[in-house]
């Protein structure tokens, strides 16, 4: 490693490497553009252009939806060209929706959103390959994940922040969208200084020593509990648009929305950062902390905005709630990837990312449909249907955990 390595890796046996690094300036600028639309859209959507929650539901569900297609095609394309180059043609193609203000047909500026993110979830299997490929330590590993995340969530909250000041001083929506661009552009730049990512195809040797080319991938049970589970999460995570509408409708303040949209962030990005090398050493205590601190306590925050909503507590309570959600999201983002990579056969590692994100997606867009219908009949209807989910899917990973417990499969040691 020579100097300039240093200067951004820092020590030789630092785990933050140059790879770690650039690739995860990429998720901050990344977020530091797309969140910034997607913090205001809704907004934008239902109080500018006059358009019903049902339509915003519907608009985040075909994104996730189609999300979930892209994720798989994203990996079997990037097996063949390499994840690296599929990670940059995403990248550079989310742009699409910081197009979405410049027309106030709602139909166009929802176009435009799914198409960005269509493009999101094209190269986010790719990103988590490459940041995976950028481990050289095994016990790193979670924490690499954790410091991705922090990164990615810690643009989110500057997103949020540029988005208070700007509705704060009355930009228009179109010029706010447009500005996005730049750092999404910065964000294919960063990511293209990384290095890995270039292998091609993943092979495995058969019973008669010959190599069998992008052999048909095995999960585990763990791996299989972890996609049910984050499928079921996409159910209870709904788009986090649906709680910024809520505190601004309840408290008739667009500003306090994004305030909770920060606290979201915030929380989340803290977590990953500070809490990642302390979710456990053990595949089973990690098990056991995705089910508990990260799914069943997500269900912990939806119940909070519940009670705000009908015992009218407050913005507080509000903010609490949205706290506790970004906790939850924090801990969820560092284990599972880093559970994937683990658990995962070698040759599967790759379709292992591919199915996590497919399988976020395809629970989030089951859940932002059943979310904008039932908000129709009322907010508490949606986080009560968000609060069962998260219950399940915690339990599904509890149960999960005996089963490692009783095979006795775990980690050998090391610091996390």
């Amino acid at each position: 490693m020579g100097t300039a390595d240093k200067a951004v890796g820092g020590a030789r046996h630092s785990w933050r490497t140059r790879d770690v690094w650039y690739i995860s300036l990429s998720a901050f600028f990344a977020d530091l553009g797309y969140q910034s639309v997607l913090a205001a859209f809704p907004i934008f959507l239902v109080v500018d252009l006059q358009r019903p929650v049902w339509e915003y539901g519907l608009a985040m569900a075909l994104s996730y939806g189609g999300g979930a297609i892209f994720s798989l095609i994203g990996v079997k394309i990037g097996d063949r060209i390499g994840h690296r180059r599929l990670a940059l043609i995403g990248n550079s193609l989310i742009p699409l929706l910081s197009l979405s203000a410049l027309t106030a047909n709602s139909t166009w500026a929802i176009g435009l959103l799914i198409a960005g993110w269509w493009a999101r979830n094209l190269r986010s299997p790719s990103r988590r390959i490459m940041l995976n490929q950028a481990v050289t330590d095994e016990r790193f590993r979670q924490r690499v994940f954790g410091f991705l995340h922090a990164l990615d969530v810690g643009g989110a909250a500057a997103a949020a922040v540029i988005v208070l000041i700007a509705v704060g001083n009355e930009v228009p929506f179109r010029w706010l969208f447009l500005l996005t661009a730049v750092p999404l552009l910065v964000s294919t730049l960063s990511l293209s200084k990384a290095t890995t990512g270039r292998v091609v195809v993943e092979t495995s040797p058969d019973q008669d020593g010959k190599a069998l080319t992008r052999a048909r991938p095995r999960y585990s049970t763990g791996a299989r509990a972890i996609f049910l589970a984050t499928a079921l999460y996409g159910f209870t995570f709904y788009s986090i648009g649906f709680p910024i509408l809520t505190v601004a409708q309840k408290t008739h303040s667009i500003s306090f929305g994004i305030v909770a949209f920060l606290v979201f962030q915030g929380f989340s990005a803290g977590t990953g950062f500070f809490v990642a090398k302390r979710l456990g050493k053990t595949l089973v205590r990690r098990f056991i902390n995705l089910g508990v601190l990260g799914y069943l306590v997500s269900g912990l925050g939806a119940l909070t905005i519940i009670g705000d909503i009908r015992y009218q507590m407050g913005i507080l309570a509000y903010l609490v709630g949205m706290g506790i959600l970004g906790f939850a999201l924090g801990v969820i983002e560092t284990l599972e990837p880093s559970l994937i990579a683990v658990i995962s056969k070698s040759r599967s590692v790759s379709s292992g990312f591919g199915m996590l994100s497919a399988s976020r997606s395809l629970g989030l867009f089951i859940g932002n449909l059943v979310m904008g219908l039932l908000y129709q009949l009322g907010p508490t209807w949606s986080y009560a249907y968000a609060t069962i989910m998260a219950v399940i899917a915690g339990a599904i990973m509890l149960s999960a955990s005996t089963t490692f417990a009783r095979n006795g499969d775990d980690l050998a040691g090391g610091n996390q």
